[in-house]
């Protein structure tokens, strides 16, 4: 297994936000996150990066445990994540953005050129290169979500924690971030992990689904068995209704 989570608990202060939850992720898979708001999807993607210690439990990624290192460290072996509230530079141009991430991370090479060079190619891939020279503050809804997304494959990545960036889109804005996605994930040879609300995107793009419901975990399986599960029809497709 590429990346396992075993027997994470986080709490902050009293409030216990994840209780024993474990899975793994195989290399080249593609596993949704599911859960209402407050399910704990989003902390633990934080745990995952680095941005939060797990109060119990160990994360291990190819054999190696993580969990306790900083997030530039764990970068550095391969795991970006976008962000549920971009933050963009918005004073810095579309392609400065990119190759400010394209300096860090896992890539071995990190000149300028490389930086810059690399970017754009990012760039390309994501429908923004038309934009490079841009400041990022110029930039749609959908052109911050394309331009999170470049920032963390520009760190040359073996695990994408892709947090809703599908959030807000038209459906034909969220068919085209899949489609983009889905590419990365070819060319570059990804695992993807996301979180999203919008359940058609984590049905099409998904092997398997975790679902999360007040910091436990109550289902995972295949998307057709989510869909089906009576505890997960309760918890959070009921509350949806």
């Amino acid at each position: 297994m590429l990346l396992e989570i075993n027997d994470i608990n986080k709490s902050f202060g009293g409030l216990l936000a994840l209780q024993d939850i474990s899975f793994s992720v195989e290399e080249g898979e593609t596993l949704g996150i599911m859960g209402a708001n407050g399910a704990g999807k989003t902390t633990l993607f934080s745990l995952i990066a680095g941005h939060a210690k797990p109060s119990r439990g160990k994360i291990t990624l190819a054999g190696r445990q993580i969990d306790g290192m900083r997030p530039d460290q764990i970068s550095a072996l391969g795991i970006a994540r976008t962000y549920q509230i971009v933050r963009p530079f918005r004073g810095l141009t579309v392609l400065e953005n990119v190759a400010a991430g394209a300096l860090y991370g896992s890539r071995q090479e990190k000149t300028m050129k490389s930086a810059n060079d690399f970017a754009m190619e990012i760039l390309s891939d994501v429908g923004l290169d038309d934009r490079a020279n841009d400041l990022a503050g110029n930039l749609t809804l959908a052109g911050f979500k394309r331009l999170e997304l470049a920032k963390a494959l520009a760190t040359g990545p073996k695990i994408l924690l892709l947090d809703e960036v599908m959030a807000g889109l038209t459906p034909s804005e969220v068919n085209e971030a899949i489609a983009i996605i889905e590419a990365s994930k070819q060319k570059f040879s990804l695992t993807v992990i996301v979180i999203e609300h919008v359940m058609k995107a984590l049905m099409r793009m998904c092997e398997r689904i975790v679902v999360l419901h007040h910091g436990e975990m109550i289902a995972m399986g295949a998307p057709d068995q989510i869909a089906k599960d009576e505890l997960v029809i309760q918890a959070y497709l009921g509350e949806e209704k």
